[in-house]
């Protein structure tokens, strides 16, 4: 999964549903000007395509690799095939689709109500829950483009960021140093969006008792 690889674009039709290991993907909405935002985020919590079991096989936003890395990558029609067997695997797809559709409205709630500087810290500690390293390889301009904003107002916030010792960065690179400083200075959004996602998944995410599929 190379870094800037678009896997849907809108309206195209999916063919593979992606389980991002060590990489993350953005999932967009580009407006007719050719502006973007981000929608949600998928890391190894997910899977990017819950078009293909929601009943639909297209999709109006697009799917870009954020973070190079490894995904498995696994054909529509058996995803499908194993959705309907109506097993734990489709329990824990209903489950996670719900936990996206709160990551997605908390990121409309806060684009539209949260300073630039909150949105930043909310956008890196997700990031950082996908990873196991503390430095993101990363330009100001893409994460402009991710978060709907003016490239001069991530660098605004970034270096205030980086003036309280939380991050420090050059070009291309984001490296967070103070974690909890990031934690306390972000909005509410990431810590809703993170509660959501622990209490759909916690009884269901690697379960040793659960049932062999098919059985």
């Amino acid at each position: 999964m190379a870094l800037g690889q678009m896997l849907y674009e809108p309206g195209g039709q999916l063919r593979h549903a992606y389980f991002p290991t060590t990489s993350i993907v953005s999932l967009h909405y580009v407006t007719e000007s050719g502006a973007s935002a981000e929608t949600a985020g998928v890391g190894n919590e997910g899977v990017v395509g819950i078009s293909l079991f929601m009943g639909g096989d297209t999709t109006s936003s697009s799917a870009v690799v954020q973070t190079a890395g490894h995904a498995y990558r696994l054909e529509s029609r058996l995803l499908q095939q194993e959705f309907n067997r109506a097993g734990l695997l489709q329990r824990l797809l209903l489950r996670y689709t719900q936990a996206l559709m709160t990551q997605m409205s908390q990121t409309a709630v806060c684009n539209r109500h949260h300073s630039v500087e909150q949105q930043l810290c909310r956008w890196l500690l997700l990031t950082l829950d996908r990873i196991p390293s503390r430095e993101l390889v990363l330009t100001h301009e893409l994460v402009a483009n991710t978060l709907g904003v003016r490239r001069e107002s991530v660098t605004e916030a970034a270096g205030k960021l980086q003036r309280a010792g939380f991050i420090s960065y050059r070009r291309g690179h984001i490296a967070v140093i103070d974690r909890g400083g990031l934690e306390t200075h972000s909005c509410e959004c990431y810590a809703v969006v993170k509660k959501e996602l622990t209490r759909l998944l916690s009884d269901v995410r690697y379960r040793q008792d659960a049932p062999v599929l098919g059985r």
